[in-house]
């Protein structure tokens, strides 16, 4: 079994209810929810919206394999409603659900690139993974999340 550390963002519908749905098949598809953060609002980062965002963390232990794990949040996505992925060019979107850590893998893959590579750079991830994980160790930077921030000056 592996941790994993998720992100989730909605901007668009019931937010709430889709941080709530999407919980809840993660749980159900993918493993057991051992936290969850709070939900943040938060302004769009890299895109115009007049909708906010709500964003939260989430830690899970799961049997799927990190590849295993990707597919299976991209299919909660699609379920969801959401139509089209962030290759660059961000939007509103009804769900995302991306994953931050897994345990403490190194990978890069033309599918998927873990630890997330933004991920230290973005407030409303870290803010949220604070919340459940705070003493958790970035696998490339060697440093605790609340080192991360601190050092970045968002805490």
């Amino acid at each position: 079994m592996a941790i994993a550390y998720l992100a989730l963002g909605t901007n668009i519908g019931n937010k709430r209810r889709n941080m709530i749905t999407a919980t809840a098949l993660l749980a159900e598809r993918v493993g057991d929810v051992l936290a969850l953060s709070g939900f943040y609002e938060t302004e769009p980062w890299g895109f115009q919206s007049e909708n906010t965002f709500l964003n939260a963390a989430l830690q899970l232990e799961t049997s799927l394999s990190p590849l295993g794990l990707l597919e299976a949040t991209q299919q909660i996505e699609v379920e969801m409603g959401r139509t089209q992925k962030s290759n660059g060019t961000y939007h509103d979107r009804i769900i995302d659900i991306d994953i931050l850590l897994y345990d403490d893998l190194i990978l890069q893959t033309p599918e998927l690139t873990l630890p997330h590579p933004l991920m230290q750079d973005r407030r409303f991830v870290m803010e949220p993974l604070l919340e459940i994980a705070p003493n958790v160790v970035h696998p490339v930077f060697k440093k605790t999340v609340v080192s991360l921030m601190r050092e970045r000056n968002i805490l």
